[in-house]
């Protein structure tokens, strides 16, 4: 007994394990990205494999991650100090996806706002002068996109109720507000799906499509990443593992969901608004 109480550290601060999860992670990602790009630019006929290869070790990483910071917490790790830190580990991810749909806004307006500047040639060859570009029927914004933007500012006030139920130690709230905030995240998804099949545009060919299709797309991409987060937060929570004063994974799944939120207003105000143009609709 003296040994192991000389072995355990005498300090608020949580010292990780060895573990294979960054590893691996890099390596899937590395894989998924490599097979996508083969795919997209149809080198090899095998690129579809190694996509679907890269895409299945994120998701084993994902639940092998997960499981083991789940572990750490339920073991009392996760001190004042060390949630603190992950805070600001929070934060800082969220930052870092602030700046990367920056880029994908400035790539739009970048030729949104000046379709013709200083006699661009190549500029006026791909957008005839104009924005939306010659040809380019856009999507009307007050049909669709504003059902989807009703739908994903609803969930925000699901996951806002989830989370003052947990405050209140009111387990129905939230289990049922996860339930609505879920149902929600996947009919965004849906309704996005078939707006994609009935698009009169496409990605290739055109820089409106190229813009438009990566910025959505990768929003797209993260409502999944926040379900999954959100479908996790809803086992734990029907696992009893969250309580009134120890919920730090359902904040951060709250945080990044009105991230994801704030992120669609601006898509919805300047690509299906603003960038709807006299031919939208």
């Amino acid at each position: 007994m003296a040994d192991v109480a000389h072995a355990k550290p005498h300090h608020d601060y949580h010292l990780v394990n060895p573990s294979p999860w960054p590893a691996i992670g890099a390596v899937s990602a590395f894989i998924s990205a490599f097979g996508l790009i083969l795919w997209m630019h149809q080198i090899v006929g095998y690129a579809p494999f190694l996509l679907g290869a890269g895409t299945i070790g994120i998701f084993y990483t994902m639940i092998g991650w997960w499981r083991d910071v789940i572990h750490e917490a339920e073991e009392g790790d996760h001190s004042r100090v060390v949630q603190i830190s992950h805070r600001y580990g929070m934060i800082l991810f969220i930052a870092s996806e602030v700046m990367f749909f920056v880029a994908w806004f400035w790539a739009y307006f970048n030729t949104a706002l000046f379709p013709d500047q200083f006699q661009d040639v190549a500029r006026i060859a791909f957008t005839g002068g104009v924005w939306p570009p010659k040809g380019i029927q856009t999507f009307d914004p007050w049909h669709f996109p504003l059902l989807n933007t009703l739908i994903l500012l609803t969930s925000g006030t699901t996951v806002t109720w989830a989370h003052h139920a947990l405050l209140e130690n009111d387990r129905k709230g939230l289990i049922w507000g996860l339930v609505l905030t879920i149902a929600l995240g996947l009919s965004f998804t849906c309704v996005q799906a078939w707006e994609y099949g009935h698009a009169l545009f496409h990605y290739s060919g055109n820089i409106y499509g190229a813009t438009f299709f990566m910025a959505t797309g990768f929003h797209g991409a993260h409502v999944i990443i926040g379900s999954i987060f959100l479908t996790v937060c809803l086992f734990r929570a029907l696992a009893g593992q969250f309580t009134p004063t120890q919920h730090l994974g359902f904040e951060f799944a709250a945080w990044y969901w009105h991230f994801v939120d704030v992120v669609w207003l601006f898509l919805f105000a300047c690509i299906y608004v603003w960038g709807q143009g006299p031919a939208g609709g």
